[in-house]
């Protein structure tokens, strides 16, 4: 299992059409197979931080959803976001078990 977590800075001026964004992003995202998991939240008092959590089967899954149309029309949409910073790190999971 994969799982990609981290932040996304951007102008806090951009912050709706962010979310505009992430909207249709997250609905696509969730529907594809070798999808866990897909969140992206806003945070509650920084406008200009968003953050990103996803769990994938595999690096095939993550790949596929990397390269779809939702991703590229996203990706688009965060570059007129005035990204000041990201910090997204992608960790491989050989194991896991429940905590609570």
């Amino acid at each position: 299992m994969l799982i990609v977590s981290g932040t996304i800075e951007i102008d806090p001026a951009n912050h709706d059409a962010m979310v505009a964004a992430v909207t249709p992003l997250v609905e696509a995202t969730l529907a594809e197979e070798g999808n866990i998991t897909y969140g992206f939240w806003t945070h509650p008092s920084d406008k200009s931080l968003f953050r990103v959590y996803e769990e994938w089967a595999d690096r095939e899954a993550m790949d596929l959803q990397m390269a779809s149309p939702h991703m590229a029309e996203f990706l688009g949409a965060m570059a007129g976001a005035g990204v000041t910073g990201t910090d997204i790190v992608l960790h491989e999971v050989t194991g896991s078990s429940k905590l609570m």
